[in-house]
């Protein structure tokens, strides 16, 4: 493979140059700095290139963004005539500007019509921080100052700043870096996991009740709102029970909590409907946004607001001290934009509900179904998730199970497929224009690393 000029340094060159100025994100530095990273170069379609010119297949959309895959020259147009009319301005002063405007008129044209208002930031972890004090901040202008704990999930993700990570369940994210005031936890719908001798249903019941168990002792009039993402993303892909998110909503009504929805991974497309909480059947007060916003091209997230929330704020809150240098940035704004009308426009996400998502479904059920290492499938549109398990039967999980999907995903890189492992789980979620023939290659070849894996594990 022909490299550009600039990367025609040696892969070892750039390995040492990384380790001596890079912390890595999820991974031991040392470990990493012995073995060296790999050196991605280029990407087209679903396909990435590294230094030493081996193809992979990207079956993670790099980290769950690249919903039109790599290498869209309107995306990189839409970008390139954004800086040169206007590269960078921001919406303080009284200002703003025709790209984000016409941004926000699209989403909102995609969106359910109880959402009315969005606050733009970098990311979804800037979503999140942004979210805690925006619903406090509603409280306190509706005369309900006291409501301001938050609710969040055990092994929920909401990113890795400060108060994103408390509203996440990582534990050993708030061991690392600690918590804040006025946020608490209740269990994951983890059927496989957690569910013993309960049905699904009974199960989904259960973990759901344990919100208004949560809301009763720390007092309705205290909680301001209840975060968890539609289905577990870095989580291990988990899928609740379809009793959980009816009975979830009910609380949150009953009780006049806020129900917030991270849809940072599940929303442009992922499930088939444009975002996950619609798949699933809730309404959600609050959308935490990012990464398919712009499929990853340019960094951009956002708060959602519905008009209960936003009209308050506009017609009853005054100044509302928060913002952002790169809120609505104009090319980042003019890449989700032309991002969003493919999706559109191309019928993508139609394609993901009707032709591509049913397809991958029914491959994973077909290859891993009576799997001696796969205990469980789940999965809708172009999401899949394989739990390993040693005791079908039992759904007895490997004592190593974190070991043996980190080793999954090794034999995946040899195989020339990125697939991620997350506990005892290996995931997958590519980009949404696959084709059927390379939804094949993904699956095939994740079947490859699961043969290998399971090997190992003496269940081959």
């Amino acid at each position: 493979m022909n490299l550009p000029a600039q990367l025609q340094r040696r892969t070892e060159d750039y390995q040492q140059s990384d380790a001596a100025h890079h912390i890595h994100g999820f991974v031991d530095q040392k470990a990493l700095n012995a073995e060296g990273p790999r050196v991605m170069v280029r990407g087209e379609g679903l396909y990435l290139w590294d230094s030493e010119g081996k193809r992979y297949l990207d079956g993670m959309s790099g980290l769950w963004c690249t919903q039109l895959g790599y290498g869209r020259r309107d995306l990189t147009a839409a970008a390139a005539a954004q800086m040169d009319q206007l590269a960078y301005y921001n919406m303080f002063f009284h200002t703003t500007h025709p790209a984000v405007i016409e941004l926000s008129e699209l989403l909102f044209s995609l969106l359910p019509g109880h959402y009315s208002h969005v606050i733009y930031t970098n990311s979804g972890s800037e979503a999140n921080e942004v979210l805690i004090r925006t619903v406090r901040r509603y409280w306190q202008v509706v005369g309900q100052p006291q409501k301001k704990i938050m609710i969040g999930r055990w092994n929920g993700y909401h990113g890795s700043t400060l108060a994103a990570s408390a509203l996440g369940g990582m534990k050993f994210m708030h061991e690392m870096g600690g918590m804040i005031p006025d946020v608490a936890h209740i269990d994951e719908p983890y059927w496989f996991a957690h569910g013993g001798e309960l049905t699904p249903a009974e199960f989904g019941r259960r973990c759901a009740l344990q919100l208004e168990e949560k809301i009763l002792e720390l007092g309705a009039e205290n909680v301001a709102g209840f975060i968890a993402e539609p289905f577990q993303g870095a989580g291990g892909m988990i899928f609740p029970p379809e009793s959980y998110w009816p009975e979830i909503q009910r609380i949150c009504r009953q009780y006049d909590v806020l129900l917030c929805a991270d849809e940072v991974i599940g929303g442009f497309g992922r499930t088939g409907e444009w975002f996950a909480h619609q798949h699933f059947g809730f309404e959600p007060d609050t959308l935490s946004i990012a990464k398919g916003l712009t499929s990853g091209y340019l960094p951009m997230g956002g708060l959602v607001l519905s008009k209960r929330i936003a009209e308050a704020l506009v017609e009853q809150g005054g100044v509302f001290a928060h913002g952002l240098t790169y809120s609505g940035h104009p090319v980042a704004a003019a890449v989700a934009l032309a991002n969003l009308k493919a999706l559109r426009d191309e019928g993508i996400v139609r394609q993901v509900k009707d032709d591509t998502g049913p397809y991958l479904q029914q491959l994973l059920h077909e290859v891993f179904g009576n799997h001696p290492m796969v205990g469980e499938i789940q999965g809708t549109g172009l999401l899949g998730a394989l739990q390993f398990v040693e005791d079908k039967a039992t759904r007895k999980r490997f004592a190593n199970e974190n070991d043996l999907a980190w080793q999954c995903r090794t034999f995946g890189f040899e195989e020339g497929v990125i697939i991620r492992s997350t506990l005892g789980r290996m995931i997958m979620a590519p980009a949404l224009v696959a084709t059927r023939a390379e939804l094949d290659e993904l699956v095939d070849k994740t079947r490859i690393a699961v043969d290998r894996t399971a090997r190992i594990a003496g269940k081959l």
